[in-house]
C-alpha cells in the first residue's frame, strides 16, 4: 500500500455529481487535456486529475479487485452482513471501504455515510490518506479519520477510517449508528475487546435498522469462526498476491534475539538480493534496540552494498509511520528494513517486500482480576498470526521468510489462533459502556468468546466500590456521568471527585498526563547528571501525582519550548498530547455542567484536596511498606511492589525516609515489579474516603488490621458527646492562630 498524502484538491462543492464511471478494464481512461469532457469526480464535482488515473491503474492490479462484482452484488442483496476474507496485502483495507462509498452514493447517502474501523489509530490514519489520495479528495473533507484525541473529519465526510475503540464509544449517544449506512469491521482477526464487542452489538442493530449493511473483513483463518457467529452470510474470497514465500526455519538462537534478527537483516543485504525486508520482533522496546543496532551496523557497511534504510514502526511513531512510503523507487538501490511487531501483521501494507524475518514471540500485557494487575508475558505468537507474517513475503518473483525458531518450536508450542483480547483485559471500562448501552446483563451482549465470570464479577465489583451502580445493578448518576468520560473509571471517579474538593483545574491536568504516553524519556549518557539536576527541580515533595502536574505546568509556561524539554529529558508530543486530552475533558465537564474550581496548586490546602480526590477513585490501588525498606504489599492481594527508579521519593536530594502508605496509578508485574506513579496518603484519609464495605472485605493482613483500629477511632470520635467551646478567642491565642493559618495558604510552586 503506498501512503502519499491526498493531492490538495478544491473543496466538495454542491454534493455528490454525475454516478461513477463504469468499470472496463479494457477501456483507456481519459487523459487530461483532450479533446471532448473530462470525467468528473462525483463525490465533489471536479474533473479528475492525472493522478486518480495513475493510481487506478495500480489499484485494478491489485488481487481484491477481481472480487469488486461479487462484492457489490453481495452488498446490493438483501443480507445485512457480508464477510470479506483474504490475506493481508490484497488490497482489502483501500478498495472495501471505496466500493463502500459508492453503493452509498448510489443510494445518495439516503442511509448514511460509511465507517470504517481499525484495530489501530496508526493504520486509520495511513489508510485515510492513502484513500482520499485515491479518490482525488481532500483529507479531511469527503475522507477523514477519527481516532483518540484526533478528529479529522467534516460534516462533508462521506468516508470515515476510525478505530474501533472511537466507534465503540460513538454509541453510548447514538446506540443505532443512525448516521452510517454501511460500518466496515476491518482486520477481525485481531480480536480487540471494541471490534468482538461491536461484532455482538451490530447483529443486534441489525434486526432495528434492516437498511444497515455490515461487512466484517478477515484472515482466511477466522473466516469458518465468523461465519458461524454471523449466520452463514455470503463471502467473498480475495486471492493471494503471487506466489507463496519460500519458508526457512531456524533453530532459537543461543545469544540475543536481537542480534540474531539483525545479522539474519545483515546478511540479506551483503548477499545483495533485491527487496525490502520486513523484521518482526516482540515488542516496542525491542524495536527500539533492534533498530539502534542496525543503524550502527548499517554506517559502517561498504558503499558498495548500497544504502540501508532502518524504519521503526509501532504505535510510539506516530505520523512518522509514513516515512515507509516516501520516495520509494522502481528499481533503487536503497534497501529498507521495516522493523515492527505485531502491528504489521495485517496493516501497512507495502509494495517490495521481498524477505521476513519472524522471531515468533509477543509481549502481551495480561490482566489477572484476582489481583487486579497486569502482567508482561512473553510468548509465542499464533499459527495464524505467523501464517500473516509469512505472507508479507508473497511476491512475484517469490519471496522468503526466515523464521528464527524450528519447526517442532511451530508445531509444538504456538496455539492455532491468538488469544482475545477480551480473555487478558480488564473489563471495568467495558462493563460501565454497556451498563450505558442499557445492557444491563452481560449476557445480553453476543460475543465470539465469552469473557471469563472472574473478570466480569471483579468489573462489577469495582463499579460497586466506586459507586457507580445502584441497587439494582444499572448505572447511578455517578456512573452515568463517569461513562462521559473516555477514562478508566477509577480516573473518571477521581475527577469527578474534584468537583467536590475544589481541586477540578489541577486534577484535569492530572488525568491528561496519566492517560498521554510517559512524559520521561532516557537522557543522552553524558547528560544523565544534568539532567538529573534539572529534573530534581520539577520534583514535588508530595509525590509523583503531584509532579506531573508541575512537569504539565512548566511546559505550559515555557510556551511548549521544545528545548525546555530537552534540557529535562521529558517527551514534547506526549505534553502536547496531554494539552490536547485536558482540553477534551474540560469539554466533556463543560458539556455536563459540572463545576470547575479556580487553579491553587502550590497551597497545603489544595495537596491535601487532591489527595482525597485521589482516593476517591483509586483506593483500590494503595500499598504499604511493611518493613520501612520499600518493600511495599498492596492492600487487596499480597503482592510486593517496589517504588519506580523515577520516584520522586528515590530522587530528591538528600535522601529522606520513604513514605509509609502510598497510593498508586498502575502496577504491572514484570522483572523489576515497580509501582507506576506513587504518592504518600495518610491512611486516616483511606478510612475517611473509601467504603467501609471495601475495607471490611480486604484480605487479612496487618494492614487490614491497623485501618479497622483506625476505622474504631473514628467511629468512637464520632460518638463521643461534643464538649462546648467558650465563645471567642482564647485569651493572647487569636492573632498568632490566624497568622498560622494565613502561613499555611501560602501559594508556593514547587
Amino acid at each position: 500500500m503506498a501512503g502519499n498524502g491526498a493531492p490538495g484538491s478544491t473543496p466538495r462543492q454542491n454534493g455528490p455529481g454525475p454516478a461513477l464511471e463504469k468499470e472496463e478494464d479494457d477501456e483507456e481512461e481519459p487523459a487530461l487535456g483532450c479533446d471532448g469532457d473530462l470525467e468528473v469526480n462525483p463525490y465533489d464535482g471536479l474533473p479528475f486529475s492525472s493522478r486518480y488515473y495513475e493510481l487506478l491503474r495500480q489499484r485494478r492490479d491489485l488481487p481484491v479487485w477481481t472480487t469488486k462484482y461479487s462484492f457489490m452484488e453481495h452488498l446490493e442483496g438483501n443480507s445485512g452482513i457480508v464477510l470479506v476474507s483474504g490475506p493481508p496485502g490484497t488490497g482489502k483495507s483501500t478498495q472495501i471501504p471505496q466500493w463502500c462509498a459508492e453503493y452509498a452514493l448510489s443510494l445518495q447517502f439516503a442511509h448514511g455515510l460509511v465507517a470504517c474501523t481499525q484495530p489501530h489509530s496508526l493504520a486509520a490514519l495511513s489508510l485515510s490518506l492513502r484513500v482520499a489520495d485515491e479518490m482525488d479528495l481532500n483529507l479531511g473533507h469527503e475522507v477523514g479519520y477519527c481516532v483518540p484525541h484526533e478528529d479529522c473529519c467534516t460534516t462533508e465526510t462521506i468516508l470515515r477510517y476510525c478505530s474501533d475503540e472511537m466507534l465503540l464509544r460513538e454509541m453510548t449517544s447514538d446506540p443505532l449508528l443512525r448516521q452510517y449506512g454501511v460500518v466496515v469491521l476491518d482486520e477481525a482477526q485481531e480480536r480487540t475487546v471494541p471490534t468482538d464487542v461491536l461484532l455482538g452489538l451490530l447483529k443486534d442493530v441489525l434486526h432495528q435498522r434492516p437498511a444497515l449493511k455490515v461487512v466484517v473483513v478477515t484472515s482466511p483463518a477466522m473466516e469458518e469462526r465468523l461465519c458461524a457467529f454471523c449466520g452463514d452470510p455470503p463471502v467473498v474470497r480475495v486471492p493471494a498476491r503471487g506466489d507463496p514465500p519460500v519458508l526457512l526455519y531456524r533453530d532459537r538462537p543461543a545469544r540475543s534475539r536481537i542480534t540474531a534478527a539483525c545479522q539474519a537483516v545483515l546478511d540479506i543485504h551483503r548477499r545483495q538480493e533485491p527487496g525490502h525486508i520486513l523484521l518482526f520482533m516482540a515488542s516496542e522496546q525491542e524495536i527500539i534496540e533492534a533498530c539502534s543496532v542496525l543503524q550502527g551496523e548499517a554506517a559502517a557497511l561498504h558503499p558498495g552494498l548500497g544504502p540501508l534504510l532502518v524504519l521503526p514502526l509501532h504505535p510510539g511513531v506516530g505520523r512518522a509511520a509514513q516515512r515507509l512510503y516516501e520516495g520509494l523507487e522502481e528499481g533503487g538501490r536503497e534497501r529498507r528494513v521495516i522493523v515492527t511487531h505485531g502491528l504489521a501483521e495485517a496493516s501497512f501494507s507495502m509494495g517490495g517486500i521481498r524477505f521476513v524475518i519472524d522471531t515468533g514471540l509477543e509481549l502481551r500485557s495480561v490482566y489477572n482480576p484476582r489481583i487486579r494487575a497486569e502482567s508482561q508475558v512473553l510468548r509465542p505468537i499464533s499459527k495464524s498470526q505467523a501464517q500473516s507474517r509469512m505472507d508479507r513475503a508473497t511476491s512475484s518473483p517469490p519471496g522468503t521468510c526466515l523464521r528464527l525458531y524450528s519447526e517442532a518450536f511451530y508445531e509444538q508450542r504456538l496455539p492455532p489462533s491468538p488469544v482475545p483480547h477480551v480473555s487478558e483485559t480488564s473489563l471495568s471500562r467495558l462493563v460501565l459502556l454497556l451498563k450505558r448501552l442499557d445492557i444491563a446483563d452481560m449476557g445480553q451482549c453476543d460475543f465470539l468468546d465469552r469473557p471469563a465470570p472472574e473478570s466480569l464479577m471483579q468489573a462489577l465489583e469495582d463499579l460497586d466500590y466506586l459507586a457507580a451502580l445502584d441497587d439494582d445493578g444499572n448505572l447511578s448518576e455517578v456512573g452515568i456521568i463517569m461513562s462521559e468520560f473516555p477514562l478508566d473509571p477509577q480516573l473518571a471517579k477521581a475527577l469527578i471527585a474534584s468537583c467536590e474538593f475544589d481541586c477540578v483545574e489541577e486534577m484535569v491536568s492530572l488525568a491528561a498526563m496519566l492517560t498521554a504516553s510517559p512524559c520521561f524519556l532516557p537522557p543522552a549518557t553524558h547528560m544523565e547528571e544534568a539532567v538529573a539536576m534539572h529534573r530534581r527541580a520539577l520534583l514535588h515533595p508530595d509525590g509523583d501525582h503531584f509532579t506531573l502536574i508541575n512537569i504539565f505546568n512548566a511546559f505550559q509556561q515555557h510556551e511548549a519550548d521544545e528545548g525546555w524539554c530537552r534540557k529535562h529529558a521529558v517527551s514534547a508530543a506526549a505534553l502536547r498530547l496531554a494539552g490536547i486530552v485536558r482540553a477534551e475533558l474540560l469539554e466533556v465537564m463543560q458539556r455536563i455542567e459540572l463545576p470547575v474550581s479556580p487553579p491553587a496548586f502550590g497551597t497545603d490546602a489544595n495537596v491535601h484536596n487532591i489527595q482525597r480526590a485521589l482516593i476517591s477513585g483509586y483506593f483500590l490501588k494503595v500499598a504499604r511498606d511493611i518493613d520501612g525498606s520499600g518493600n511495599y504489599v498492596m492492600l487487596t492481594h499480597k503482592h510486593v511492589a517496589h517504588l519506580p527508579p523515577a520516584c520522586c521519593y528515590l530522587l530528591r536530594q538528600p535522601p529522606r525516609r520513604l513514605p509509609p502508605w502510598v497510593l498508586y496509578h498502575e502496577f504491572t508485574i514484570s522483572q523489576d515489579n515497580c509501582l507506576r506513579v506513587v504518592s504518600e496518603i495518610q491512611p486516616q484519609m483511606l478510612v475517611a474516603l473509601a467504603p467501609q464495605y471495601y475495607l471490611s472485605n480486604l484480605p487479612p493482613s496487618e494492614s487490614r488490621d491497623l485501618l479497622m483500629a483506625l476505622r474504631e477511632e473514628v467511629a468512637a470520635a464520632e460518638d463521643a458527646p461534643v464538649v462546648p467551646t467558650p465563645l471567642g478567642p482564647a485569651p493572647g491565642g487569636g492573632d498568632e492562630d490566624e497568622d498560622e493559618d494565613e502561613d499555611k495558604e501560602v501559594c508556593v510552586l514547587q
